[in-house]
């Protein structure tokens, strides 16, 4: 019977369909093959794409980052002590905020001055279903707390660029003014600039990152592409730059693996050509364009899936590799020069929502060894296309979505996707090249490939990662680097026997840490097995 058919029928009768894998028997078969073509780079992988996202929802800000200075849980001016000490360790790239949908309800003169006189509002998400049901609190009345001045320190103490997003559904285009002359106005130059200075920050932040609104098709104001193409122009028409290169991004498409709205992107970009004259300056306003990709889900929960459903998600997660091509391919018939690069500042998986660590975190999924395996594919995506990619954002920081970390009061633990950015954080500022991976193609339904990866290459340190997707079959894969000949080995490996294990506040160290090793090539040739269901970074140090 045909697994498929076996596990449709096991269904219908009722029957519990309990999964039990002996990886330590998994067959290893040398048939695999990569070859890193040195003389062909792609481009340069900028650190941003490395990025991370907080939007003002459920416990990311409140519960997550900002814990408030009065605090007993170990924090730096507020900022919880154990996110600033992992997100250090992984180099940030970049951080975007306040949202997501949150960022066009979002009036950023709430969040400045003495936070006893701030205002407090209903948040964006209090209609939810979920947060109905949870007790009143910041994740439904939002305090603001936390703001402007307080989410750029926070940039500051992780050392990361920020990146803004303005509100272009309710605000008017003189707002965004205002907020760049609060970031950026030298000090005794503006208003703004003086009430920055007054609310304790004398130096601007030089922010260079803003968002032109939020999914404007949907939460962001229901709009058609000509519509926001009319908005974008508005508020993007002479901004005081105050020496900062401001880099504007514009609202790219509806996400989802299946839609790849390409309409949305042709329709926008003839629009803001329109009348011909105004093209000469369109393409010198957008530094990037954001597209949106979730892949969704497979199975019943984060954790609950069968192996079906296992290989079902990382197909759908692959299909970035689609949305990136086909929107550079559509941009390009009107950037000819190609100035405006894509910048995919929402991705990742979108589970159901039944694993949250409290009632109070919206879509605030526990992550598995699947989800490492989306994040760590989904940024090879990113290095393969360094040339077309400039900055990236997983969804979300802490507590919501495919987080790197969960936290409740006093409690920490990290995701499994934490450990897979910093193994992947030696790609930041190298050389994108060329790879040739030649591996049977896996048993699963959609046909994933058999491994894949990317490479980049930093004076003679060659840092490569590799995803082996085989819930049943490990790779014996030769190394081939042709021109050059290999020195030294290292290899990081990310496995576990279990695919569905995952870290939680009452067990936070349930998934094993990556395992780093030294290993030896002969005369210069190099054979590696990877695992089962892995991640793998080999750094290999060139003569």
């Amino acid at each position: 019977m045909k697994r498929r058919l076996f596990v449709k029928n096991v269904s219908s009768l009722g029957l519990a369909y309990t999964f039990v894998r002996n990886y330590t028997s998994s067959a290893v078969i040398r048939d695999s093959r990569i070859e890193v073509i040195l003389d062909e780079p792609i481009a340069t992988i900028q650190p941003e794409v490395y990025g991370h996202f907080a939007e003002h929802i459920g416990g990311v800000i409140y519960d997550g980052i900002w814990v408030g200075e009065q605090s007993k849980i170990p924090n730096v001016n507020g900022f919880r002590k154990d996110i600033i000490d992992h997100l250090l360790r992984i180099q940030p790239g970049s951080l975007r905020w306040p949202g997501g949908c949150f960022a066009d309800s979002y009036n950023w003169k709430d969040g400045i001055g003495p936070m006893n006189t701030r205002p407090r509002r209903a948040n964006f998400w209090i209609n939810t279903p979920f947060l109905q049901k949870a007790p009143d609190g910041p994740s439904k009345y939002e305090p603001n707390h936390f703001g402007t001045d307080e989410f750029l320190k926070f940039c500051e103490l992780i050392d990361t660029v920020p990146y803004l997003a303005a509100n272009a559904r309710t605000l008017p285009a003189q707002d965004l003014i205002d907020w760049v002359e609060y970031c950026n106005a030298p000090p005794g130059t503006t208003s703004y600039g003086d009430m920055r200075v007054a609310n304790g920050r004398t130096d601007p932040y030089n922010v260079s990152l803003w968002g032109i609104g939020n999914e404007s098709w949907g939460c962001g104001g229901d709009m058609i592409p000509e519509d926001y193409a009319e908005i974008f122009r508005r508020f993007t028409s002479f901004i005081p730059s105050f020496q900062t290169n401001l880099k504007l991004v514009a609202v790219g498409p509806s996400d989802g693996y299946n839609k790849r709205d390409l309409d949305w992107t042709r329709r926008l970009f003839t629009r803001l050509a329109e009348p011909s004259n105004s093209w000469t300056y369109i393409p010198d306003r957008i530094a990037g364009y954001s597209v949106h990709f979730y892949c969704g889900t497979a199975g019943e929960s984060s954790i609950n899936f069968t192996d079906d459903e296992w290989y079902q998600l990382l197909w759908q997660s692959d299909q970035m590799e689609k949305v990136i091509t086909e929107h550079w391919d559509a941009l390009g018939a009107f950037d000819l020069d190609r100035k405006i690069k894509l910048y995919v500042d929402e991705w990742g998986a979108w589970h159901k929502q039944k694993t949250e660590v409290h009632n109070t975190h919206l879509f605030g999924q526990t992550s598995t060894m699947r989800d490492a395996l989306i994040a760590a594919l989904s940024l090879d995506t990113f290095n393969r296309h360094a040339d077309k990619v400039a900055v990236g954002n997983i969804a979300q920081l802490v507590n919501n979505l495919q987080s790197l970390f969960l936290t409740h009061e006093d409690r920490f633990a990290v995701t499994p996707n934490f450990h897979v950015f910093e193994m992947y954080k030696h790609h930041q500022n190298g050389q994108s090249v060329r790879v040739k991976f030649s591996a049977p193609v896996s048993s699963a339904d959609k046909g994933l490939w058999g491994l894949n990866g990317s490479a980049s290459l930093k004076g003679k340190t060659l840092y490569m990662t590799v995803v082996n997707p085989s819930l049943t079959e490990a790779r014996e894969t030769d190394i081939v680097i042709p021109g050059a000949k290999i020195q030294s080995v290292r290899t990081i490996t990310f496995t576990e026997d279990d695919v569905r294990a995952h870290n939680n506040l009452k067990n936070p160290n349930a998934v094993k840490d990556p395992v780093e090793k030294i290993i030896e090539s002969s005369n210069g040739q190099l054979t590696v097995q990877f695992p089962t269901a892995s991640v793998n970074a080999l750094i290999l140090e060139l003569e």
